[in-house]
């Protein structure tokens, strides 16, 4: 697995799972829990991860989507 996207925004993970899911990506979300321990004011970033085999495609599918992913 390799990190696809880090961030706080709590709506842009579901848009990429959305995009990823309708092209077959497999994708898995880190950090969901930390909210937790912040007391979920969301300072801590979550991580969607892909297949390292996958990770050129899901970035393609972002770009071509629009979606600002990287930093």
């Amino acid at each position: 697995m390799e990190e696809l996207l880090r961030t706080n925004d709590i709506t842009l993970i579901p848009l990429v799972r959305t995009l990823l899911n309708g092209e077959g990506i497999d994708s898995f979300e880190l950090d969901v829990n930390m909210s937790v321990l912040e007391g979920s004011i969301g300072i801590l970033p979550r991580r969607l991860m892909v297949r390292a085999d996958q990770i050129e495609q899901a970035r393609r599918l972002l770009r071509d989507a629009g979606v600002n992913f990287e930093g």
